[in-house]
Order: structure tokens, then sequence, then C-alpha cells
């Protein structure tokens, strides 16, 4: 029985020891209340900054779209701005009461107006009667047959065609001379 109480008694103290060892282990694992403020804090500073982050990012994504309608209205504005000129002389046209050379003369400065305006944003119109035939900017719509033009050469322009810079905006609608004496390329 003594053994047996001896037994009981080291097991008892073996389990207190355990304990404690539990005990401690768990106190070492969780941090002391001053490191738990400070990551607590440590966190809270970095939720704030990403919120302000965010903010910022939708600021400037805002900002930066405005600014692109900005300059999109502005550029609309010097485009639309040397026509309104053009569109004052048709109204004068219309109201008009002179004769019919009167009125083409009027229409004819007026395409010269339009013409200029055009030119100021580099707009120009394609090269087409006496030009040779160029699909890149010219499109035929039917042809001509001649023995007094070379082949392929453009003899009447039936609409304008128009580049900005080096960049078609139109083709030229055309029709080409067709000359049966000279064989085609």
């Amino acid at each position: 029985m003594h053994e047996e109480m001896t037994v009981q008694a080291v097991q008892e103290g073996e389990l207190e020891n355990s304990a404690t060892e539990t005990a401690t282990q768990t106190h070492e694992a969780l941090p002391a209340p001053s490191e738990f403020d400070q990551v607590r804090a440590e966190r809270d500073q970095l939720v704030d900054r990403l919120a302000r982050l965010q903010a910022e990012f939708d600021n400037a994504r805002k900002r930066e779209a405005k600014e692109r309608q900005d300059t999109r209205d502005y550029t609309v504005s010097n485009t639309v701005e040397p026509f309104l000129g053009v569109m004052d002389n048709f109204q004068l046209a219309l109201k008009s009461n002179g004769s019919v050379e009167q009125l083409r003369s009027g229409v004819g400065l007026i395409l010269k107006q339009m013409e200029d305006a055009l030119r100021g944003l580099n707009v120009v119109p394609v090269e087409a009667v006496g030009a040779q035939f160029d699909p890149r900017i010219h499109e035929a719509l039917g042809s001509i047959e001649t023995k007094e033009f070379p082949d392929h050469q453009v003899m009447e322009e039936i609409r304008r065609g128009y580049k900005i810079r080096d960049k078609l905006l139109r083709p030229a609608l055309v029709k080409i001379a067709i000359n049966p004496s000279q064989i085609s390329d």
C-alpha cells in the first residue's frame, strides 16, 4: 500500500509538472499584453494606410477621367471652330435673294473657306485627275476608253478623297482611262 501511495504521489507530481510545463508553454505562446497592443496598433495603421491609398487611387482615377474628357472637349472645340464661319456663310447664302450666278459665286467662296478650314487641320485632298490610278488612295467606279491618255490614268473625279497627313481618311472615287493600244501590266 505504501508503494501504491508512492507511485500515486509520483504520478501526481508528474501530472503537476506536466500541467506547469503546459501552462508555461501556453504563456510563452501568447504575446505579452504590450506586444499585443503594439501589433494591434500596427495593424490599425496599415488598415488606415490602405484606406487612404484606395481613396487616393479613386481620386487619381476620377481626375484622370476628367482630364481626358477636358482634353477631348478641347480638341472637339478646336476642330469645330473653323467650320462655324462656314455654316454662318451657308445660312447667309440661303437667305440671299441674289441671282444664280451670285449664289454660285458665294458657294464657291464658302467651299474655299471650307477647304482652308480642313487644311488648317492637316486634311488635304487626294491627288486624282491626271494621276496614275493607285488602289491605295483611289477607288475606281468605272472606266473611259480612250487612245489619248495612258492606261489607268485617272480621267474623272466623282468624289474627292482626303488624307490627314499620311493617313487616308477616304479614297477618291474616280473613273480611269482604258487605252486598248497599250498593253496593261
